[in-house]
């Protein structure tokens, strides 16, 4: 209770907090110090650190923004496949990296469209509903665009990198027409973005707006009410697709890992989840909760009107549209050509992830039947190896010349590593290892003293309650709970209860303890919910009332969605509809 006060309220931080046991433990008699100690130390962790090193390679050689360009290039920038193409490119890389780094990625460069949205919306009034006449080439439409933009009055504010000095510069032009109807601020491009914002919203632009139209905006930075609820349905689905992209991989999210080893470590004769097993139940759930997440923001944001917001014809195409996909593709043009670390970080990616699968897939043979001894290999150790050879590779191509573009980052040093100690220690999430540390300690505390047991006996008047029942009011409970607390501890916090009330009643602790670590993620209406509504919630676009009324729909999109596929293809999966011999096995021992 002590832990669990500390964790709610974030009177300390979380990886201190879960130091209590530490000394509390062999304080009162309960642990000796040397068996709390090795709680805090698991398969997971080294699961994790490879991962991290993965995700640091990712990172510093920019394949998560090669990624994502193309991916929003296919997409297109009508507003409705633009937030569609952004929610897949956020789920495929929080699949592998963790929900905060993903989010962190891939919103600048979503700020940049939308930054190049605004300013090309600021033109005219008529900019939302005019469309090209399919041009055979769209430069003609880009030089009217720019043609427009010199005639017209502008103001830029500009500031230096040390901040010493301001200066505003004024030009001043009259149209053919000798009219002035709006204002065109000068383009942010994206690497000022990213290297100066610092995460919110940027002050290059300064408008004046027309006298006529002063009071309908005068208090706003967007040039219609669309613009504005485009870029809170665009920062939105970020956010959520992060969360739901988090759901896929046992390692997407550390919630993920917490139940993973807290389930193996209650039920070793388990034998059950892996990262197979979890792939094949989570994906079908991350794909419609992707498509109904997707329809209830653009319904919520952009309306009803897909016609207009998804079509991938160039001839309903407006302007702004065509301007935007022009800005894409020179942000993608500017990474050059795939680099040689981008090519082996991606060839390790795939390797990962194929020996993960092929490990143990439970159908047929994995590749640890090649070995004498069984049970020695996780997938931890296939992600140690992996994320170790990555600081013994060089980064430089052999045999290639000093000049070559694939060594721009390591000229001064021909063998330096793909990644560095400096690099993974950037990413590796210590705090998160000693919450999860913590977690395990307190799982142990609950089982040598018979609390657990204890705990079971008064839940007892719940049995006459159905399996789904028990699941729905777990969900309900704990994607209430994480709303207010962070998502690790109050899934820390819940499972020992569930998985005692699951023995107690006879039920398949998977029916209860999966669902629970799913919802655990829902914690989308709050900025304090989760690290990446906080990033988003930054960027200035959105209102408390905004992430509310989303949030909620989101919320109640998951647990319907969990609720499905628990009590349809998980039955089969995880053989939900018996009470299986090694829970019963922990019940019997439990109880004596």
């Amino acid at each position: 209770m002590v832990t669990a006060v500390y964790w709610v309220s974030e009177a300390v931080p979380l990886g201190a907090a879960a130091l209590v046991p530490a000394f509390l433990y062999p304080l009162f008699g309960v642990l000796k110090s040397s068996e709390v100690a090795a709680e805090y130390f698991k398969d997971t962790t080294l699961l994790l650190m490879g991962v991290i090193c993965l995700a640091a390679s990712i990172e510093k050689w920019n394949l998560h923004k090669r990624i994502a360009l193309r991916m929003v290039m296919i997409a297109g920038a009508k507003p409705g496949m633009l937030v569609l193409g952004f929610m897949c490119c956020t789920v495929f890389l929080s699949m592998w990296l963790s929900n905060t780094s993903t989010t962190a990625m891939v919103m600048p460069i979503a700020e940049a469209v939308l930054q190049q949205l605004i300013c090309t919306g600021l033109a005219d009034s008529q900019g939302n509903s005019e469309t090209a006449d399919a041009p055979e080439d769209d430069s003609a439409v880009l030089d009217e665009q720019e043609n427009r933009d010199r005639n017209q009055l502008k103001l830029i504010y500009h500031s230096n990198s040390n901040d010493r000095t301001k200066q505003e510069l004024a030009t001043f032009s009259e149209a053919h027409t000798g009219e002035v109807n709006g204002l065109s601020p000068k383009p942010v491009s994206n690497q000022d973005f990213i290297g100066n914002t610092n995460g919110h919203l940027s002050q290059v632009a300064v408008e004046i707006p027309n006298v006529k139209r002063v009071k309908a905006r005068r208090d706003s930075q967007y040039p219609t009410k669309k613009d504005h609820m485009i870029c809170k349905c665009l920062t939105l689905s970020i956010t959520y697709a992060a969360t739901i992209g988090g759901l896929i991989t046992i390692t997407g999210t550390s919630t993920n890992l917490i139940f993973a080893e807290q389930f193996n470590t209650r039920y070793p004769d388990a034998k059950v989840i892996n990262f197979g097993t979890w792939f094949i139940f989570s994906f079908p759930i991350a794909i419609i909760m992707l498509v109904l997440t997707w329809l209830w923001l653009h319904f919520l944001f952009l309306g009803c009107n897909f016609r207009e917001t998804c079509s991938l014809s160039k001839k309903r195409k407006t302007k702004r549209e065509i301007i935007s996909e022009r800005r894409i593709h020179e942000e993608y043009e500017k990474l050059g050509t795939i680099s040689y670390p981008e090519v082996v970080t991606g060839v390790f990616f795939v390797l990962m992830t194929l020996l993960w699968f092929t490990r143990e897939p439970g159908f047929v043979p994995g590749w640890t039947s090649l070995f004498e001894k069984k049970g020695y290999r996780t997938d931890a150790t296939v992600s140690v190896l992996l994320g170790f050879l990555l600081f013994l590779i060089p980064a430089r191509r052999p045999f290639s010349s000093s000049s070559s573009s694939s060594c721009r980052n390591t000229e001064s040093d021909p063998l330096a590593p793909m990644i560095t100690w400096k690099d993974f220690q950037r990413l590796m999430p210590w705090e998160i290892v000693i919450l999860v540390g913590g977690g395990y300690a307190l799982a142990a505390g609950c089982k040598v003293s018979g609390l657990s047991v204890w705990i079971g006996r008064q839940l007892e008047p719940m049995s006459g309650l159905p399996p789904w029942a028990v699941t729905l009011l777990a969900c309900l409970l704990v994607s209430t709970v994480t709303e207010f607390a962070s998502n690790p501890a109050t899934l820390t916090v819940f499972l020992p209860i569930l998985s005692t009330l699951s023995e107690t009643l006879l039920i398949n602790p998977l029916h209860t303890l999966i669902p629970a670590t799913m919802c655990v993620s829902f914690g989308v209406m709050l900025p304090v919910g989760n690290p990446p509504n906080a990033i988003v919630f930054s960027y200035s676009h959105l209102q408390i009332s905004d992430m509310v009324k989303a949030g909620f729909g989101v919320n109640l999109i998951g647990v319907a969605v969990v609720m499905l596929a628990i009590t349809t293809w998980g039955v089969p999966l995880f053989n939900l509809n018996e009470f299986p011999a090694w829970a019963a096995a922990r019940n019997v021992t439990g109880s004596l």
